[in-house]
């Protein structure tokens, strides 16, 4: 049998896009392969779970515009299929002058982006975080908490109900593009589609090379690690408390988070993983570390970053630095109250040069759409992300 698409990948991207490219071709035949014997069981399944407003990014920017659709979509598509979320809002705190003004930069690129957020000043912020200290506040309502896992089962039931195949259990060994079609395979079994779209996350950059496509860039994997409060202490928030982000570095910094089930958890950070899939703290691959360090991009991300690096590597070796971080904002906090919790890995994309990729990363052929990079926050933004993605197969 040879079907209209095969997608390759069962995170909330390659859900989304196969669900898109059903919507746009009624009635297609579609496959999709996910090499794990579950779905979302990578970024997906091992991020904070919030659904973003999309207050970071700049005014008129894809970033804005997509989170901002994404949020909504995503709320949409919770409200139809029965999932629970709750809209609990962010809490982004300034502890300082300097933050002070950043904050203030935010209020305007919220009212230019359309998104509703209030300024708080100190005593309001008190009033209603009790147990968080800063010097002022920006509220923003629309952000919410949501389980992407739950997400992706729906979007499975979905395109499986429209028709489509979903085989678990396939890692991809072979990709071999023709004039009329393209076969995949994985290991003994192989499957035959008009059209590939490859939605792979952190094995991205490998299954464009295995698929022939000139890959300049590499996925450098970056740990997240998260810490859970005890029960106890998930009434210690009303909302998602953010630092107020630097715009020089490239990630959001350590945040405290209610969680679906009611718990609350703190975190992430950003070190280097030792492995793309090793969730595990001492996790090695050793193919991994070896790879990204002969990949000269690496080397240029460490030295730009080098401080940020000190301070992320000495927070991850020692839980008295993380919770120093988290005390800025939150001090009643103890280092009996960081409890052992699932780390996450986010799959950067870097150029040769050292540039991290913030936006879409393409490669493709004749029959082939690779998705390198999906502009973050990618489980907000799903749902349009997958929108035009499908948009830009020809079919």
């Amino acid at each position: 049998m040879t079907y209209d698409f095969c997608v390759v990948g069962g995170g909330i991207v390659g859900l989304a896009t196969a669900k898109a490219l059903l919507e746009r071709h009624p009635g297609a035949t579609l496959v999709l392969l996910e090499k794990e014997h579950a779905l979302a069981q990578h970024q997906t399944g091992h991020n904070s779970g919030v659904i973003h407003s999309g207050i970071y990014y700049a005014p008129g920017s894809l970033k804005a515009d997509l989170c901002k659709r994404g949020e909504r979509a995503t709320k949409e598509f919770c409200s139809a299929h029965g999932i629970p979320f709750v809209t609990c809002g962010k809490t982004l705190v300034a502890t300082n002058a300097l933050e002070l003004a950043r904050l203030e930069a935010l209020v305007v690129r919220a009212r230019e982006n359309g998104i509703d957020a209030e300024r708080l000043d100190e005593g309001e912020l008190r009033r209603r975080e009790p147990n968080v200290t800063g010097v002022g506040a920006l509220f923003v309502p629309a952000t919410a908490i949501v389980d992407y896992r739950a997400v992706c089962a729906a979007m499975a039931r979905d395109i499986q109900g429209a028709g489509a195949e979903i085989v678990l259990g396939a890692a991809v060994t072979a990709i071999r593009e023709s004039a009329h079609d393209v076969v995949v395979r994985a290991g003994s079994r192989s499957w035959t589609a008009g059209r590939l779209v490859a939605c792979a996350g952190l094995q991205s950059d490998r299954l464009a090379r295995l698929a022939g496509l000139p890959v300049t860039h590499q996925i450098v994997p970056f740990r997240g690690e998260y810490y859970r409060l005890p029960s106890e202490k998930n009434e210690i928030i009303r909302s998602l408390i953010y630092p107020v982000p630097d715009p020089e570095l490239p990630f959001l910094g350590i945040h405290l988070t209610r969680m679906i089930d009611g718990g609350v958890t703190v975190g992430p950070n950003a070190v280097l993983g030792l492995s793309r899939e090793g969730y595990p703290k001492l996790a090695v691959n050793l193919r991994d570390v070896a790879q990204y360090l002969f990949f000269p991009g690496l080397w240029r991300v460490l030295a730009r970053f080098r401080k940020s690096v000190a301070s992320e590597l000495k927070g991850s070796l020692l839980r008295s630095a993380y919770l120093r971080e988290c005390r800025k904002y939150c001090p009643i906090l103890t280092v009996a109250d960081l409890l052992p919790y699932t780390a996450g890995i986010r799959a950067q994309a870097v150029m040769r040069d050292g540039t991290l990729v913030h936006d879409f990363l393409f490669l493709e052929s004749e029959r082939m759409l690779h998705v390198c990079n999906a502009p973050s926050p990618a489980a907000t933004s799903a749902i349009p992300i997958g929108g035009r993605i499908a948009a830009a197969v020809v079919g």
